[in-house]
């Protein structure tokens, strides 16, 4: 029973059921023709022989449809992907060449080392600290470094592969009088005619169609001969068998583009996975980056460059019918086919073409909704979002993902250190306390304070809590008489927070303010027993909730008052006046 958890194909193909099979077959060839051209496309986004992005959709596909727990995600090489492909290994090598063809792949070994060791040591958790704003930002800012650098295959005009976005339109603009007229036709006139099929008909595999017309159209017209660039001769038959060479030299360089491009190709696949999970197909995150690395890891052996999941993609395999990964076998069983008997046809494949599909593909990466939203919702996140995006276009892509990954940490710690911390007050009519400035009508007694802090409080944030209810305490001035804690969302205290919480109810107490305490959790009321706090401060100053707090209070002062009122009856009647 426990090797199925690790190699779940062995839980659910037992159990397959014959009516999913023209769903599943259908699904795998719709994007295993979906696959050809962007694969090859991709693969030059990423500096390489537009060969190897049929190599990154064979093997990878099958490893994962073997371990992955989602039955639709479609593996393969993506645009953003590509481009940090590119990134870090043009940085060691010249694009194109042997050097850096071998680095790549040994890129994806890497990758794939790193992500099946944060599966088996369970440590996908890692990929929550980057937050969706920032990669947000660095995403819209790799679709528009991305499309720009097609800007020399799709005007005909040689321009160097470049992720900073002032050097793209810099060199473009003095080569801008080198467009190659006939080039520049071909490419817009294949972006209209992809945006236009997909308008009419989304089923049909508009790029598809765009390759081969374009093709026929080339060699018909021999525009080869006319300066239009094309692919040429593409190797036929399956990627050979060899291992990456992992030099001590080589694994160096490539490590921190691998841990960044391992991160964020996990996030990928697991948001988009579990965007598209069904109750039947529940992505479980340790065993997806057990799945992807192996992947990688043996796409490596194969000559595969990193992949990851690509969104459209995998809504086209739902889509078009797939219920399980038996899809993906299709798929794969079709890009073997396209090396072992097309590959000759594709020679004629204009380069236009190819960076006319990637430039409709980068659009869809840049989501303006979401941008129009965070605007509304939330500032803050909009401005990280910008700087994300404003410092990988003007500092370049790999700098975008270090600064990315810091923005995204230190968002963790600004929320941990400021949490949030309410003053509550009663809604009239009900038991129901609330924030004061959320809820104008909310009431709270001039000698009262409620407040409710929303995280553990330990050592990095208990000055910020001490603080806090200090200036609250100095608002309410001489008239309080007593604070309530509702501690309902502090999961946890640390040794540090505890000692100083301790002091500070003493000092209160000294001041003439008292202290309770109100929905304590066990784990921290367990280290307020093992402290002895709750027979210090005393157990009838811990309470349920706000309301029973604030009855006792009512009820001790409403006993202070008869108190003092007998008192000042008895020294009357002992003076001899009269009551």
């Amino acid at each position: 029973m426990r090797i199925k958890k690790y190699i779940p194909i062995l839980e659910w193909l037992p159990g397959y059921k014959k009516q999913d099979l023209p769903g599943d077959i259908s699904a795998g060839l719709t994007v295993g023709v979906m696959l050809i051209p962007q694969g090859m496309a991709y693969a030059i986004v990423a500096g390489l022989p537009p060969v190897y992005g049929l190599y990154a959709a064979l093997f990878p596909q099958l490893i994962y449809a073997i371990l992955g727990t989602s039955g639709q995600l479609a593996i393969g090489a993506v645009a953003m992907d590509s481009l940090l492909v590119a990134a870090g290994v043009s940085a060691f090598a010249v694009a194109g060449t042997a050097e850096y063809i071998e680095l790549a792949i040994l890129l994806a070994g890497l990758i794939g080392l790193i992500q099946f060791l944060f599966g088996v040591f369970r440590l996908g958790f890692l990929v929550n600290f980057l937050s969706k704003p920032v990669i947000s930002g660095f995403t819209f800012a790799a679709a528009f470094i991305i499309g720009l650098n097609q800007l020399g295959n799709i005007t005909g005009i040689k321009l160097a592969r470049d992720s900073y976005l002032h050097h793209i339109l810099i060199d473009f603009y003095l080569s801008i009088q080198l467009i190659h007229f006939p080039t520049l036709l071909l490419g817009i006139s294949a972006i209209l005619l992809i945006k236009i099929l997909g308008w009419w008909n989304k089923d049909i595999p508009a790029s598809l169609m765009v390759v081969i017309l374009s093709i026929l159209v080339v060699s018909f017209f021999d525009f080869d001969q006319q300066g239009v660039q094309i692919v040429g001769s593409i190797p036929k038959g399956l990627p050979d068998f060899s291992f990456p060479n992992f030099s001590f030299h080589n694994v160096t360089e490539l490590l921190p583009t691998a841990f960044g491009l391992a991160l964020i190709g996990f996030m990928e696949a697991t948001a988009i996975g579990k965007a598209m999970a069904t109750n039947k197909n529940k992505v479980r995150a340790n065993q997806e980056l057990i799945a992807l690395g192996s992947a990688n890891f043996i796409g490596s052996l194969f000559q595969s460059f990193p992949v990851s999941s690509g969104f459209a993609r995998t809504a086209v395999n739902i889509q078009a019918g797939a219920k399980t990964s038996v899809a993906a076998l299709f798929s794969a069983s079709l890009i073997a086919l396209t090396l072992f008997v097309l590959t000759p046809y594709f020679y004629y494949l204009p380069k236009a073409i190819l960076a006319a599909i990637i430039m409709v593909a980068v659009v869809g990466l840049i989501d303006v909704g979401y941008i129009k939203n965070l605007w509304r919702t939330d500032k803050r996140d909009f401005i990280l979002m910008l700087i994300t995006f404003i410092s990988t276009l003007g500092f370049g892509i790999q700098e975008g993902i270090v600064l990315g990954i810091f923005l995204s940490l230190g968002l963790v710690i600004y929320h941990s250190v400021y949490p949030h911390m309410a003053s509550l007050g009663k809604i009239e009519g009900t038991n129901f306390y609330r924030n004061v400035q959320r809820f104008p009508k909310a009431r709270q007694p001039e000698e009262m304070l409620i407040i409710r802090f929303d995280a553990q409080l330990y050592f990095a944030n208990i000055n910020y809590f001490k603080d806090k209810i200090e200036e609250l305490v100095k608002e309410k001035g001489d008239k309080l008489k007593v604070i309530i804690l509702n501690a309902d969302a502090i999961n946890s205290i640390d040794t540090t927070a505890f000692q100083e919480l301790h002091q500070m109810v003493i000092n209160y107490q000294k001041a003439g303010i008292d202290f309770y305490f109100s929905g304590v959790i066990g784990p921290v009321r367990d280290t307020f027993f093992q402290n002895n706090l709750i027979d210090e401060f005393g157990r009838e100053k811990f309470f349920m909730d706000v309301e029973e707090a604030v009855k006792f209070f009512e009820k001790h002062k409403a006993k202070e008052q008869n108190t003092i009122d007998e008192n000042a009856i008895q020294t009357n009647v002992g003076n001899g006046k009269d009551i």
